[in-house]
């Protein structure tokens, strides 16, 4: 099989295309014959080194991707050979990730997708919709899960919301009955923010953003989806509600965040980081069952005419597609592995 390797941390030079024997799936493992790969800004880092060592003598890289289930391990019962699923966190703890033609993850990272989604938005789930799932279900008050009516009358801040993880966040949080506010910065992106479902789009390069969401939330908002706690903690006080949330899960523009204390405290606020790779087994499976759930709904589309435009690369132009999202790519950078998805 074709597989997209590396053996060193370092610029997306150190990728190579190279032939492997497929692996056999273990006591409760599947593997799956990859379709379409997605990547993320977590997979160039890896990738580049992020001050980790790498831990295994070769590493395939991307967390991201979807598929059929091609052999079943021993202990396995709720998946079969030929069932499409959508992958999570394959690469984690692993060398194996999605960027080759067959990958071998453990079951619980492989989930059935509905009949009728696309290789496409399953490909593009993973680390943005699991990341926003949690951003939406840390609040005091819950919902510690989300689906239909399950955030009535609340109102959520996508900061970023033409990004992978903001669009996620919207359209979740729109499901689940939220009226939501995306924060932009340009009208190109607007319009990706406002086709995802958000109800209210401020370019914070052109209004007083403070100002313009106390019109629209004048008791403050319930939930923030952060991208940039550095950047916007000063805005984040100011408009946050008694009781809200600020969910936080990116470093974007530095390493230290000045928070405004008495804001927070005066408020009762919750300030919560997330990372997914250290929040533990029971969310991560909610927000599998929760986004599964969703996709039945046709919840969570992809395309720049749902706000997320797709960029495809066919799997020997892997680095290339690394540098994309590094650059900054607007929408998703995917992989078409199989040929059959571009």
């Amino acid at each position: 099989m074709r597989s997209i390797v590396y053996s060193a941390t370092g610029d997306s030079s150190v990728l190579s295309l190279v032939e492997r024997d497929p692996a056999e799936p273990g006591p409760g493992e599947v593997r799956v014959r990859v379709a379409v790969s997605g990547v993320n800004p977590t997979d160039w880092k890896s990738r580049a080194g992020s001050g980790v060592a790498l831990g295994f003598d070769e590493v395939v890289p991307n967390q991201d991707g979807a598929g059929v289930v091609d052999a079943v391990g021993e202990g396995v019962g709720d998946l079969a050979v030929g069932d499409r699923v959508w992958l999570y966190l394959s690469q984690h703890g692993r060398p194996t990730g999605t960027a080759q033609e067959y990958t071998v993850v453990p079951a619980h990272r492989a989930v059935k997708l509905p009949e009728g989604v696309g290789f496409d938005v399953a490909a593009s789930l993973g680390v943005p919709a699991m990341t926003a799932h949690r951003a939406l279900t840390v609040h005091e008050s819950g919902p510690a899960r989300l689906s239909p009516g399950a955030l009535d009358g609340r109102v959520v801040l996508v900061a970023g919301g033409a990004g992978a993880v903001g669009h996620a966040a919207i359209q979740l949080a729109v499901w689940a009955g939220a009226t939501v506010v995306a924060t932009v910065s340009s009208e190109e992106k607007a319009a990706l923010a406002r086709a995802a479902g958000a109800q209210h789009v401020v370019n914070y390069k052109e209004a007083d953003v403070a100002s313009r969401i106390a019109e629209i939330a004048p008791r403050g908002v319930d939930h923030i989806v952060e991208v940039s706690i550095v950047e916007n903690a000063a805005l984040d006080g100011q408009v946050i509600g008694n009781h809200g949330s600020i969910a936080f899960y990116a470093d974007n523009g530095g390493d230290q965040a000045i928070l405004p204390v008495r804001a927070a405290f005066a408020k009762n606020v919750r300030i919560q980081g997330l990372l997914l790779y250290t929040v533990g087994d029971a969310p991560l499976a909610a927000a599998a069952d929760d986004i599964t759930a969703a996709l039945r709904d046709g919840a969570l589309p992809v395309g720049e005419a749902a706000g997320l435009p797709l960029t495809w690369y066919p799997l020997a132009q892997t680095a290339q597609a690394h540098d994309a999202v590094e650059g900054g790519a607007v929408g998703k950078v995917l992989i078409d592995v199989s040929g059959d998805n571009s």
